[in-house]
């Protein structure tokens, strides 16, 4: 934008220069004409009266003092002063009895008739076409030279406007930048034109009014996890008093996790700022081999059939084991959800050529409505965040319809 403007002030200042100049530049060149010509016929003034008078000795003497080449055509044909032959303007002067100007190779020759007694005399001035342009070339040249100092100082002057108003936007951008880093403190400082300025003020609004948002939501979740502790506690307790001790371990087991995991939302909404991360990693693996073993308590309850395809050694991938499980248990929450009892399903994990693993969750259900690839869509009267969770946790989510029926999901994980 600043060089935009520059180029559209010197592009504008030279268009005005030119209209200006160029004019100028020709009308210079029209005054030393006309002073070179004035200053012949002045010369040719002076000897008129001794031409009207005919006297030949005095008219000799003036002719040849002038700094102008003058000839004098006398009526006898003589010819006083400057060698010169008859040139058709003076035949044509002393035909018509009329002063001419005629423009000839050498310049301009100035013809001038004087009537007398004995007959006409001629009288020739030839103005060299040098004499025409003394000092249009060093006019010319101090023009060039003005104009090229203002424009070159109009450059100077727009490109220091034009930095009064790309600096405030350069500003502006950089302090998007800062928020849209969560760098919600900074501020746009006002500068710049009044609608600049205005931008600068109404960007700082959003930007506080995004912090009052955060904390609004900080203390919604930290309101929730007051919420959830007294359920929490009474499931524990009743898991404490069932009579099967692997059932009661199961259902504190399960409470736990789910303590843990909206203790781990909630520290991490209520972070001022969002810092980078550490790398993380997990074993994929182990990870899958406890979710699913946890889940196929419930699939035998409920008549599922359950199949695994896990590797037999350790598969890293660069995702936590929290967010991992997180994502699996969304997966499989939804199998069991959306699908009647008795629906086999199935779990796949596999190494990638490239590293990193392919996990893959199959069921032979109905499968899932086209709206469940949107965020916060769902067919079957839930949130229709699992999706999004299981989503957000991998590097590629995939979801399609097998041509035997029913719906497979599948995630893929960097290498850790």
């Amino acid at each position: 934008m600043r060089a935009r403007l520059t180029l559209l002030v010197a592009s504008t200042m030279v268009l005005i220069l030119l209209a200006f100049l160029v004019p100028l530049a020709v009308l210079v060149r029209q005054a030393a004409e006309d002073r070179a010509l004035s200053r012949a016929a002045d010369v040719i003034q002076s000897i008129v009266p001794l031409a009207g008078a005919g006297e030949a000795a005095a008219l000799q003497v003036t002719v040849t003092a002038q700094s102008v080449p003058v000839t004098v055509f006398l009526p006898d044909g003589t010819v006083l002063g400057a060698p010169s032959a008859r040139t058709p303007g003076v035949r044509l002067a002393a035909t018509r009895n009329a002063a001419l100007t005629v423009t000839v190779d050498a310049g301009r020759e100035l013809v001038v008739p004087v009537s007398g007694t004995a007959g006409t005399t001629v009288i020739r001035a030839l103005v060299p076409a040098s004499e025409l342009s003394r000092g249009v070339t060093r006019a010319w040249t101090l023009l060039a030279l003005l104009g090229l100092v203002l424009v070159l100082l109009g450059l100077f002057v727009a490109d220091r406007l034009a930095r009064t108003i790309t600096a405030p936007i350069s500003q502006l951008s950089a302090v998007s930048h800062r928020l849209a880093s969560a760098e919600l403190d900074a501020r746009a400082e006002p500068a710049g034109p009044p609608e600049l300025r205005e931008v600068a003020g109404a960007l700082n609004h959003l930007a506080g009014r995004i912090q009052d948002l955060l904390a609004t939501e900080r203390e919604r979740v930290a309101d929730l996890s007051h919420r959830l502790r007294t359920p929490l506690t009474a499931l524990r307790l009743e898991a404490e008093s069932l009579r099967d001790p692997e059932e009661s371990s199961r259902v504190a087991a399960a409470a736990d996790q789910v303590a843990r995991a909206v203790t781990a939302v909630i520290q991490q909404t209520r972070r001022a700022t969002v810092t980078p991360t550490t790398a993380v990693s997990c074993d994929a693996t182990a990870v899958v081999a406890d979710r699913v073993a946890f889940w196929a308590v419930l699939a035998e309850d409920t008549g599922r059939a359950v199949q695994q395809d896990l590797p037999s050694a350790p598969l890293p991938v660069a995702v936590a084991a929290d967010d991992l499980a997180a994502a699996l248990d969304a997966l499989l929450g939804n199998v069991f959800a959306h699908t009647p009892d008795g629906t086999p399903f199935s779990v796949t994990l596999t190494p990638l050529t490239t590293g990193g693993a392919s996990l893959t969750v199959a069921d032979s259900g109905p499968g899932l409505p086209p709206e469940s690839s949107r965020r916060g869509a769902s067919g079957g009267g839930s949130t229709g965040l699992g999706l999004d969770i299981a989503r957000r946790a991998a590097a590629s989510f995939e979801i399609s319809s097998p041509p035997t029926g029913g719906a497979m999901v599948r995630l893929r994980f960097a290498a850790g």
